[in-house]
């Protein structure tokens, strides 16, 4: 019998695990050395116990420890908890920061749905280095821990005019403007046609004025005020992401 301890009070599983092999029924999945390592010896599973698994694709499903030898798991899928549903069309692009607070910043745009991240260099950002394993490592503990079905894209690092440059015009940016005219952001956001969107918040020390007015001659781009107060970056990423997804996204 699974382990009572591992599942929700409603008989649920409580431990999720992203993997990158399709999902359908019988379907034999074969646990990575890490992912062995963290069900056999931390979460001290078995033979028979049960876990949840998605990967973005086939939606969650329910399966089952079949092999359980010493650094190897396997597991079989066993029928599907929920299928696959898209989050929000949201595109999140930021100045890249520091390691523990871009960890943060990846873990919360993942929970709030964006679809794809991208770090953006900007001629005030400190932080150029962005390691993307390690973003895609926090995105996918993000996704697992907190229910989601996608795991966001994580794209490389690209200077802010190479990525303005090939920009798809019709997916509208939407960039956080501490000097916007328009001082309500749901004013400004309810303006904007629905459709596909993209956040971008800049580094701590703001855009440079160039950019700032590069990005306003643009027709597809939208300035946003978030308000009175001047928030850290990671900080006005939930505060813009939560606008976003209340107007455009999936939160209506």
């Amino acid at each position: 019998m699974p382990d009572d301890s591992q599942h929700s009070d409603d008989g649920v599983p409580s431990i999720r695990l992203f993997v990158e092999a399709s999902l359908a029924g019988g379907a034999v999945i074969d646990c990575s050395a890490s992912q062995a390592n963290y069900l056999g010896n931390v979460m001290r599973m078995k033979t028979g116990d049960e876990l949840l698994v998605f990967n973005g694709r086939d939606g969650e499903w329910r399966a089952s420890v079949i092999d359980a030898r010493k650094g190897r798991f396997a597991l079989e899928a066993r029928a599907q908890q929920r299928p696959q549903t898209d989050g929000p069309d949201v595109h999140y692009l930021f100045a890249p920061l520091k390691k523990a607070r871009l960890d943060y910043m990846v873990q919360k745009a993942t929970e709030m749905g964006a679809a794809v991240l991208q770090p953006v260099i900007t001629r005030r950002t400190i932080a150029e280095r962005v390691n993307s394993e390690r973003m895609r490592a926090n995105a996918i503990e993000a996704a697992e821990q907190c229910g989601v079905l996608r795991v966001p894209e994580v794209r490389e690092a690209a200077k802010l005019a190479a990525v303005l440059k090939d920009w798809p015009t019709n997916r509208a940016l939407i960039f956080a403007d501490e000097a916007a005219k328009i001082t309500a952001p749901l004013e400004t956001l309810a303006a904007i046609p629905p459709g596909p969107a993209a956040l971008l918040i800049g580094p701590e020390g703001g855009f440079d004025p160039a950019e700032r007015e590069t990005l306003r001659r643009m027709p597809f781009v939208h300035p946003i005020s978030l308000g009175p107060r001047v928030m850290r970056a990671d900080t006005a990423a939930v505060a813009a992401l939560a606008l976003v997804n209340a107007v455009l996204g999936d939160w209506r």
